[in-house]
């Protein structure tokens, strides 16, 4: 409902029909003065986006104070005072991973120590390699180690490779006989195996993979982690989106014999759940980075006390939308979370795949 004020004029500007109240009842518009200042614009932008007079906050509060209830009652079809869950996911999710890819950038750890060896750390690995030596004189890689090591003007570090040149991630396949720089020449020398002796597709595909991201990055496997962090936490929001459908499943499974719920209610309660998840979530991250900043440890414990929380609340919304006692409540509370664990985990070994394949 807008607050412009009503037209005294009682002639539709839609269609022309004659009204009697404040919308027509035919086409639906609205009768209110058509001029608006810019402070009514903005007003009328925010009712817009709360979908009007506040009915977002009234369904959150309603959430989060009454577990289950909106779920309960929009299902039962009063639907007229809450928010429609799929819009409310989309902007809940919207907000929230605003706030998670400003604040929280990904970064690459720390992969390998780059400080320089002392030189007691300088004979104690001299030595140990001689002594791995001794079984091939010839390995050319181990004595080119021994060189560096010993020589007093060079300054090598904990992590070698990039200062040897020697490239620690090529991938060596058929019996470790033979090193391939690129996947070019592991697929020519994969064709020219018999079709028992050749790997399998899966293994193909990772290894293709690897040598092309071993020639793209270089060795620079911070930024080969960077990269990959970033393509896996912006498809973040698909995997969740993905998986509420199979979350709805496991509910529609753990409640079978419940005839009078169907799919599309189990559907409803994960739309609010999930909801109620990124409320939660984006307080714990606010937190987190409070925590980060000033370094109270009480906001420790308003991180723990909020994961409490979400999982208290999931029993209670259960409970009370689904009707049933505590103790069959509690056991498929348990179920939920085990199954649940399972799906994500499998969602998110997919999306791991994905994320490499397309970096």
């Amino acid at each position: 409902m807008s607050h412009q004020p009503e037209r005294k004029e009682k002639d539709c500007l839609n269609c022309g029909t004659i009204v009697s109240g404040r919308y027509c009842h035919v086409c639906g518009q609205e009768n209110i003065v058509t001029k608006q200042s810019i402070w009514g614009l903005t007003k009328h932008f925010i009712y817009d986006i709360f979908h009007f007079d506040g009915k977002f906050f009234d369904t959150v509060r309603s959430l989060v104070t009454r577990p289950g209830k909106v779920p309960k009652e929009y299902t039962a079809g009063k639907r007229g005072k809450y928010l429609d869950p799929i819009r409310m996911y989309l902007f809940t999710s919207a907000v929230f991973f605003f706030y998670f890819f400003t604040f929280n950038k990904p970064e690459a750890g720390p992969v390998s120590d780059k400080r320089p060896l002392s030189n007691q750390e300088r004979v104690k690995e001299a030595k140990s390699l001689q002594e791995d030596l001794e079984g091939n004189k010839s390995d050319t890689i181990i004595n080119k180690k021994i060189a560096l090591l010993l020589d007093t003007i060079q300054r090598p570090h904990v992590s070698m490779d990039d200062v040897l040149g020697f490239d620690s991630s090529t991938f060596t396949v058929i019996g470790g006989t033979k090193s391939f720089k690129t996947a070019e020449q592991y697929d020519s020398v994969q064709k020219k195996l018999p079709s028992e002796q050749r790997d399998n597709w899966i293994k193909r595909k990772l290894i293709q993979k690897g040598l092309q991201l071993n020639n793209k990055y270089k060795n620079d496997e911070k930024g080969a982690l960077r990269a990959f962090l970033e393509g896996f936490l912006y498809r973040l929001p698909y995997l969740l989106f993905f998986s509420l459908p199979f979350f709805a499943l496991l509910l529609k499974l753990l409640y079978y014999r419940r005839k009078q719920f169907f799919y599309s209610d189990h559907a409803v309660f994960t739309l609010y759940h999930y909801i109620v998840s990124f409320i939660l979530l984006l307080l714990i991250f606010l937190f987190y980075d409070l925590l980060n900043w000033v370094g109270w440890n009480i906001f420790g414990f308003v991180i723990s006390a909020f994961i409490l929380v979400w999982l208290f609340y999931l029993y209670k919304s259960m409970r009370n939308f689904y009707g049933q006692r505590r103790a069959k409540t509690l056991t498929k509370f348990l179920l939920l979370n085990l199954l649940g664990f399972f799906l994500i985990l499998v969602l998110f070994i997919i999306f791991v795949f994905f994320s490499i394949f397309q970096m």
